[in-house]
């Protein structure tokens, strides 16, 4: 496994590798500042599905998006549509679109949702993932 650590790249194979623990929390910190920031006052369905999402399991470290403040963002954009950020363990991380698809998963079992938008941001490949996980399903 390879992960970004400031201006390094780092090998790891253990998913509780203090080295990678260490990287994670450093990137995620600024995130968590800025994510702070935009926590406004949540309208009961983004409250629902904030928890929700916040309680999906990062298998690279064992902790959950909420423990991690991966989840920078969630909205109601119209009755029963919603939006997530959220920003992975690091840029290059290999899971990165199944995470996205946890996320998007675990929002959908929430009552009154009815369709999740969810957008990885900071990673190097995030436009893909993000056409990739917001697709229109053919029926």
């Amino acid at each position: 496994m390879i992960h970004y650590s400031g201006n390094r790249i780092i090998k790891s194979g253990k998913a509780h590798n203090p080295q990678l623990y260490a990287t994670v929390i450093k990137h995620l910190t600024l995130n968590h500042q800025n994510t702070k920031k935009s926590v406004q006052k949540l309208t009961e369905l983004e409250d629902k599905v904030r928890e929700t999402v916040g309680k999906v399991v990062d298998p690279e470290t064992g902790l959950t998006f909420a423990e991690m403040h991966m989840i920078t963002n969630v909205k109601e954009e119209e009755l029963g549509v919603i939006k997530i950020d959220f920003i992975p363990s690091s840029p290059f991380c290999p899971i990165a679109f199944k995470l996205a698809m946890d996320v998007k998963n675990a929002a959908l079992k929430v009552a009154n949702v009815k369709k999740v938008l969810v957008y990885c941001r900071g990673h190097m490949m995030e436009q893909q993932i993000n056409e990739m996980v917001n697709k229109e399903q053919q029926k």
